[in-house]
């Protein structure tokens, strides 16, 4: 019962993450919302990465992965908000380059445990999980940088 109740919290912290920080990168890069949603994806993503990680403690020989995963995306997002809340030099290409990939560790998380269960996804091989959120995300990143990090 305790592990269920875990998992609800889980998947709800995850949504959070999910839409604050996709709410995040959209919004525009100013004070206000995109702080505020940057804080909440935050709160979000450290909450899925604690509970990701008493998960797996249930059956570390098959789910340890997934709290490595969720350790990369809390130490990714822990650098990507010390550089904006710093501000040592570069901080900006820092800031962009710990919040997005924590998000793409994430979803890699994500589609490595639910992908073979998704439609259409279950027709993907395995690999694919691992790979697909860094394909798509890794552009977008490099997008961010030339956009708002010109040194």
């Amino acid at each position: 019962m305790a592990l269920q109740v875990l998992i609800v919290g889980h998947v709800l912290l995850g949504l959070t993450a999910t839409i604050t920080g996709a709410a995040a990168m959209l919004s525009r890069k100013r004070p206000g919302r995109h702080p505020r949603r940057g804080l909440l994806y935050l709160a979000g993503l450290a909450g899925v990465a604690l509970t990701g990680t008493a998960i797996a403690l249930s059956d570390w020989g098959h789910l340890w992965h997934l709290a490595a995963l969720g350790a990369t995306a809390a130490a990714l997002a822990t650098m990507g908000f010390a550089a904006r809340r710093t501000r040592w030099r570069g901080w900006l290409a820092w800031h962009i380059v710990g919040m997005g990939g924590s998000y793409i560790a994430m979803l890699t998380a994500f589609y490595v445990d639910n992908g073979p269960r998704l439609p259409l996804w279950q027709l993907l091989p395995p690999v694919a999980f691992w790979f697909l959120p860094a394909i798509v995300g890794l552009p977008l990143i490099a997008f961010s940088l030339r956009r708002y990090a010109r040194t």
